[in-house]
């Protein structure tokens, strides 16, 4: 395997640093492009910067979304049915870039795979992005990715998830760069009543394994379970909790409104984890 964690300097591990040097988790924030339109989606991105957010995650819509629970199905959906395709997703890190904050696309494989993985690597990079997560890509299987980044200096951020075996944890904390994606639970994204011991679990064992910075998604709703997941994670992931307010808005400055409102509860939970 080519490439290790440690070639390239990484935007998105300074800013984990620098959230850890305040004395608290990084609060990463998930939205898909093209909900309710482009410019509705890039506008809502940057407003959860300004309410509190420090590393942004775009997802590039896909029809085959396996991770994804049914609410970011449905906006994923939408953005499909208006069209919405990379090239949108380039312009959307473009902008949401400009605000300072690190910007990860979240995509499948498969779109890389059909744009070429070199000129999706060099475009992002163009754009100003940090990175990609790539949630159904193991690092064995990503030889051609770990070069292209390598070259364009791009955050590669693989996931674990609480079945991952130990030789799985060591060989994908070698692989990221940025940070690990520790998957709270089994199953697709959503909000979740607790987030489980599990996660805590999977976060210990995953540096065991290696990683420097382990941040945790799937399930962080509330102040409260951000304050939870932020006491042991260097970073707290959020996307249903996100995209809801957009999706049951009326209008996209309703939507933007009662997100910015979310953003703050949990970066408030967030921030008092360690006190």
């Amino acid at each position: 395997m080519t490439g290790t964690s440690h070639e390239v300097a990484s935007r998105t591990a300074a800013t984990l640093d620098r959230t850890a040097a305040e004395g608290r988790a990084a609060l990463v924030g998930y939205l898909p492009v093209g909900f309710p339109d482009v410019d509705a989606s890039i506008e809502a991105a940057r407003a959860m910067v300004d309410a509190g957010v420090d590393v942004v995650e775009l997802g590039v819509p896909y029809s085959d979304p396996v991770m994804d629970g049914p609410l970011i199905q449905r906006a994923v959906e939408h953005a499909l049915a208006g069209g919405v395709r990379v090239r949108d997703t380039l312009r959307a890190v473009e902008a949401v870039a400009a605000t300072g904050a690190p910007v990860l696309v979240m995509t499948y494989w498969n779109p890389v795979v059909r744009y070429g993985v070199e000129a999706f690597a060099r475009d992002i990079a163009a754009a100003g992005g940090a990175g990609l997560i790539t949630p159904d890509l193991i690092p064995d299987e990503a030889g051609e990715w770990l070069e292209a980044s390598d070259r364009h200096g791009l955050d590669r951020v693989f996931l674990v998830a609480p079945s991952s075996t130990t030789e799985r944890l060591s060989l994908t904390a070698r692989a990221a760069r940025g940070f690990v994606y520790a998957a709270s639970t089994m199953g697709v994204t959503g909000t979740r009543a607790s987030v489980g011991a599990d996660a805590e679990r999977l976060v210990a064992d995953t540096r065991r394994g290696g990683a420097e910075r382990v941040c945790v998604g799937l399930g962080v709703s509330t102040a409260e379970q951000a304050a939870e997941v932020g006491r042991y994670a260097d970073g707290v992931i959020v996307g249903s909790a996100f995209v809801r307010p957009l999706v049951e808005a009326s209008t996209a400055a309703e939507g933007r409104d009662g997100l910015a409102e979310v953003v703050r509860d949990l970066a408030e939970g967030v921030r008092t984890a360690r006190g």
